[in-house]
């Protein structure tokens, strides 16, 4: 039988450093929190400051340590600033969580090529760019970290008007292979989460208006017969953060209900 202290040990955090993109709302937001209920020093980042120091003061309400870095993750130097800023203000980097993304329906023939750009530069390249600081960062200091990405299902099943969106996500899922080969020899563990149907939209936009007959249909598709509750990701992004998944590298762990499986 584990002993439970063992068992408990590996998901402790305490004394490690993370950042999470997108963390002023919604699924990043709570993925922050429960990052620093495992003991870790957080940075939350995205472009609202206000939302982002809604997150800290959250955090330090319940006695965690956390502080706040606005940038934008399609700027390249603005996320070596990111990382910059956890090794400035924690002397570290420990866990790189990639949340944030943007989404759009369309069909790919009323697709412009200005919504496909914005779409592959916000999802896909600028996933690169924080993972391509991060990665270097972990590297140089010579004790491994793990970075996780959040993708999709849309990157494993088609979806009606998401062409560019399930192409990036796609990406995504590729890059994290990717770099799980090209950095694993340096102790640095990649992988994904990759949601469902959730009750919050992207974007912090208020519930999205779907008519009670797709509301059915999700239901109906999706085994558990319900959309995922946003406190529902702090498990699995804990798992592939923590020592709990030190065996874990390349994957794309589907956080869907069972979704993709019908």
């Amino acid at each position: 039988m584990a002993d439970k202290n063992n068992v408990q040990s590996l998901f402790d955090l305490s004394a490690r450093t993370a950042i999470v993109t997108g963390s002023g709302y919604g699924l990043g937001k709570y993925m922050a929190i429960g990052l620093s209920d495992a003991g870790a020093n957080v940075i939350v980042s995205g472009r609202s400051h206000d939302k982002l120091e809604t997150t800290v003061n959250e955090i330090k309400d319940k006695g965690g340590t956390a502080a706040a870095t606005v940038f934008d993750a399609t700027r390249p130097q603005d996320c070596q600033r990111l990382v910059d800023s956890a090794f400035d203000r924690f002397g570290g980097l420990d866990i790189m969580i990639i949340n944030h993304g943007v989404v759009a329906v369309n069909t790919p023939q009323q697709t412009t090529d200005e919504e496909w750009q914005h779409i592959i530069e916000v999802n896909l390249s600028s996933c690169f760019y924080c993972a391509r600081a991060a990665g270097t960062r972990m590297i140089s200091q010579g004790r491994g970290g793990t970075i996780v990405m959040t993708s999709s299902n849309g990157s494993l099943v088609g979806f009606e008007g998401l062409s560019a969106y399930g192409a990036s996500k796609g990406g995504v899922d590729q890059l994290c292979r990717q770099l799980a080969m090209e950095w694993g020899q340096h102790g640095i563990r990649v992988n994904t989460i990759n949601p469902g149907y959730t009750e919050n939209p992207m974007g912090g936009r208020p519930r999205d208006t779907l008519t009670a007959d797709v509301e059915r249909a999700i239901k109906q598709r999706t085994p558990l017969g319900r959309r995922g509750r946003v406190d529902e990701f702090i498990g699995p992004v804990l798992f592939l953060a923590s020592d709990a998944s030190s065996f874990v590298s390349g994957h794309c762990l589907t956080v869907d209900g069972g979704y993709c499986i019908t």
